[in-house]
């Protein structure tokens, strides 16, 4: 588990209301949030700069975690998960905001 995200389970002093990334460095998260956010931009024709792909991803970081772990009861190891749910989080956030946004 060098790379788990979890909010169910507290990290030993790390948490930050509810939310705790054991064994997850504050670099690899902007890492993940930054890719994250580039696909789900790939993904749905937008075009952003890397401090939007950043906070897309790592707002999809929390949908994906929430939609896998407390959803489909799916946990998220590794960095590749976490990419993954992060990236499918990111593509929903955009997807919602353009309906949103059309109104």
């Amino acid at each position: 588990m060098a790379s788990r995200i979890s909010m169910a389970k507290p990290a030993q002093g790390r948490s930050i209301g509810g939310l705790s990334m054991d064994g997850v460095g504050i670099l690899l998260a902007i890492v993940i949030g930054v890719i994250a956010g580039w696909i789900a931009e790939q993904v749905t024709g937008r075009r952003h700069g890397l401090i939007t792909n950043l906070i897309v991803g790592l707002v999809g970081a929390l949908i994906g975690w929430f939609l896998a772990e407390q959803v489909l009861n799916i946990d998220i190891e590794g960095f590749w998960d976490s990419l993954i749910a992060s990236t499918i989080g990111a593509i929903l956030l955009l997807f919602i905001f353009g309906l949103v946004r059309r109104r």
